[in-house]
């Protein structure tokens, strides 16, 4: 007699059986509206501003006037102009320059940092680096007070040789200032390149009789394209949308740029032409937007330049000998003259009454610059507002690319690609854009009135203009904790929400905290979008020391500015000791 062998489910049939009956014990599933609001929520803070200045660029009158038409009147405005015309050319010749000595620095000191034997290596890395954390507006005060054309050392110059080798208020003498305040960016894209090249292709190169100018020109230069084309497109808008080294160098000498021909049409008019403001705003956004599509497109052949392969060794640094000395002794002058003797120099001018090299500083001692600070409201009020906005603004931020990143990396949202695509476009979004943009959204759409004048609107800016790197920072933490994390949540019974808040962001929990940390000194640092948001009793440290010194107060402005950098270094030093702290992955025990 055939015995007849039972029948059992197919154990996929099974397990979402047991995953099906724990979500009905669970409830109500909430991903998908999580999902579907992520995105909705992520497009507003993005689109929104770039809407409204596109809609007012085609209007012939501002938003709130009803009898306005359609028009491309703006436009044809804008393009007459022989200002803006002369802008242009400014901010073109500012952008190629910087770029030029930004790549020249920044390339050099990574491979020699990364590819020869110095001394302290990690010592000049982490000093080199340093400046990524000062606002370029505090920079951009210390170089003029040393270098200026009233500058300590310029003065000094004058006194023994009878004139200045440079002459910083022209457009190369900019470019060269924005070329080394952005620098270190260029340098941290081509280090991280150079670790992770193979370096057994540059000792085959040796190996087979190349000089080392020869493996530098044949090997090491074309790995690193990658990180010189994305440095290039980066640094060249940086040059475009700067607003700090023209507003303090370049006003003075009465040249315009595009970015200050925007802060003149906007705030320096009685009645501002709003049309011609967003013309002139569109068409920055247009420009950085097609650098950054360019950008994409040179990079989209990544694989050309794979070279670690699972039989790749580690680095070995090139031995030079006795040059190592002479090469650090180079960097190390570098640094004393662009960073820590400007920071100084702020230093020192916040502490006496005159600074030149006619007397002794010793004689002018003075604190009444730094009792400014805290006699006078508006000081005060701008660094506990940069306090506040920077405490709650980076938690916000913060908040918003992890909820961001979750639905992007950690779910099956079919419009992941789409949400991805949204959180990187504020890259493409210039600074003092964003804030036309989100005054105008305030001002239009009906009830956002009551966000006009406050903090919580240059939180809002400040979170869109970051979203980018916030995502770019966070969302490789998430991809390394392994899906079957998950997949073992989800079968128990636990919804997307309920997996990502109890398992996958605690898990990531140090790289939330270096993510907080690091958009606290954005936000902290931030000036350019707040310029059109501020309004009496919002302003932050930026709009501040930009105030400050148009009307001539040079000691409160360099006091301000050591305030801002001291509180800045001890931020960097959290971040130095949490923001290293490891990601747990899903193979971790327990």
């Amino acid at each position: 007699m055939a015995l007849e062998m039972p029948h059992f489910p197919p154990l996929a049939a099974s397990a979402a059986g047991v995953e099906l009956a724990a979500r009905k014990r669970q409830g109500l599933d909430w991903s998908a509206p999580i999902h579907m609001a992520v995105l909705v929520l992520t497009a507003l803070l993005v689109l929104s501003p770039i809407l409204v200045i596109a809609y007012q660029s085609l209007q012939s009158g501002p938003l709130y006037e009803v009898d306005r038409v359609l028009t491309l009147s703006s436009y044809t405005k804008l393009l007459g102009q022989p200002e803006f015309h002369q802008a242009l050319w400014n901010s073109l010749g500012l952008a190629i320059v910087s770029t030029v000595v930004a790549l020249a620095i920044g390339v050099a000191s990574a491979i020699a940092i990364v590819r020869l034997d110095l001394p302290l290596r990690h010592w000049i890395e982490g000093a080199m680096l340093g400046p990524i954390y000062i606002s370029q507006l505090v920079l951009a005060l210390g170089w003029y007070v040393l270098y200026g054309p009233s500058g300590y050392i310029s003065l000094v110059c004058r006194n023994w040789f009878g004139g200045v080798p440079w002459e910083l208020t022209t457009i190369s003498g900019m470019g060269v200032l924005g070329g080394i305040a952005m620098a270190p960016t260029v340098m941290l894209f081509c280090i991280s390149s150079l670790e992770l090249s193979n370096a057994s292709l540059e000792d085959a190169a040796r190996s087979a009789g190349a000089t080392p100018l020869r493996v530098l020109r044949s090997v090491t230069l074309p790995l690193l394209r990658p990180a010189i084309v994305y440095s290039t497109l980066l640094t060249f808008v940086g040059g475009l949308e700067m607003l700090s080294i023209p507003l303090v160098f370049g006003w003075p000498a009465g040249l315009e740029f595009f970015t200050t021909y925007l802060l003149r049409e906007g705030m320096g008019q009685t009645q501002p032409d709003y049309g011609l403001l967003g013309a002139a705003a569109l068409l920055l956004l247009l420009t950085v937007a097609l650098l950054v599509l360019v950008q994409q497109k040179l990079l989209s052949q990544r694989q050309r330049f794979v070279t670690v392969r699972g039989k790749s060794q580690r680095s070995k640094p090139l031995e030079i000998g006795s040059w190592r000395w002479m090469v650090f002794a180079l960097l190390a002058v570098y640094l004393a003259f662009t960073v820590v003797l400007p920071m100084l120099a702020l230093v020192v001018r916040a502490s006496v009454v005159y600074l030149t090299p006619l007397v002794s500083p010793l004689d002018y001692l003075t604190l009444d610059h730094f009792k400014t600070l805290f006699e006078h409201e508006v000081y005060a009020r701008s660094i506990w507002n940069s306090l506040v906005v920077s405490t709650i603004g980076a938690a916000v931020a913060t908040a918003l690319t992890a909820l961001i990143a979750a639905v992007i990396q950690r779910s099956d949202f079919k419009f992941g690609k789409h949400l991805e695509m949204l959180a990187l476009l504020p890259r493409a979004v210039p600074g003092m854009v964003a804030g036309i943009g989100f005054l105008w959204v305030v001002l239009w759409v009906p009830g956002l009135s009551l966000l006009h004048g406050t903090l919580a609107l240059l939180i809002i800016a400040f979170t869109m203009r970051n979203l980018p790197s916030a995502y770019v920072a966070l969302a490789p933490s998430l991809l390394q904790i392994g899906r079957e994390i998950d997949q073992s949540a989800r079968v128990c019974g636990a919804s997307w929400w309920r997996t990502c808040q109890s398992i996958v962001l605690p898990i990531a929990k140090p790289a939330l905290i270096a993510c907080y940390l690091l958009k606290f000194i954005s936000f902290f640092k931030e000036y350019a979008s707040a310029v059109f948001l501020y309004s009496p009793g919002t302003e932050i440290i930026g709009t501040t020391l930009l105030n400050m010194w148009a009307k001539g107060d040079v000691g409160p402005v360099a006091a301000l500015s050591v305030v801002q950098l001291i509180l800045t270094l001890l931020l960097v030093a959290l971040i130095v000791r949490f923001g290293k702290a490891p990601v747990a992955k899903g193979n971790s025990n327990g």
